[in-house]
């Protein structure tokens, strides 16, 4: 390889999902018209030889990423709203935590008082999960 390479940016090998991603690219081009078969067969055997990020990325460089789909977004909202829950139960944690410590200092139990914040939080969450979408967010 004649490429001309910075010393302190190495270059990246791509795995099987990065050419993947590729191919995807590609084959929505060619589904839209932006590429003829001819073309995209070229380049899909370039995406095949790829071995760094940077010839990978010059095979489909002038070519727009492919929109997610609505299951897609579906998919990466669940995760977003589990991670959230997630965050949530840490919070529990934390702050349960510092009740049960001011209850041991103070020898009895006391009002709980994460139940405030927790449950706000918690309608937040839900309310965010069964709150219809707006019309930029429908496909």
């Amino acid at each position: 390889m004649d490429e001309q390479r910075d010393p302190a940016m190495p270059a990246v090998r791509v795995s099987d999902r990065d050419r993947d991603r590729a191919l995807g690219v590609l084959a929505e081009a060619l589904a839209e018209g932006r590429i003829d078969a001819q073309e995209q067969a070229h380049r899909t055997a370039g995406v095949l030889a790829a071995r760094t990020a940077g010839e990978l990325a010059a095979l489909t460089a002038d070519l727009p990423a492919p929109v997610p789909g609505r299951a897609e977004r579906n998919r990466r909202d669940l995760e977003q709203w589990l991670a959230e829950w997630r965050y949530w139960l840490g919070g529990a944690v934390v702050m349960s935590a510092a009740w049960g410590v001011r209850c041991v200092h103070k020898g009895e139990l006391t009002y709980y008082w994460p139940i405030a914040p927790l449950g706000i939080w918690a309608a937040v969450l839900i309310a965010v999960a069964i709150w219809p979408r707006g019309e930029e967010d429908r496909p």
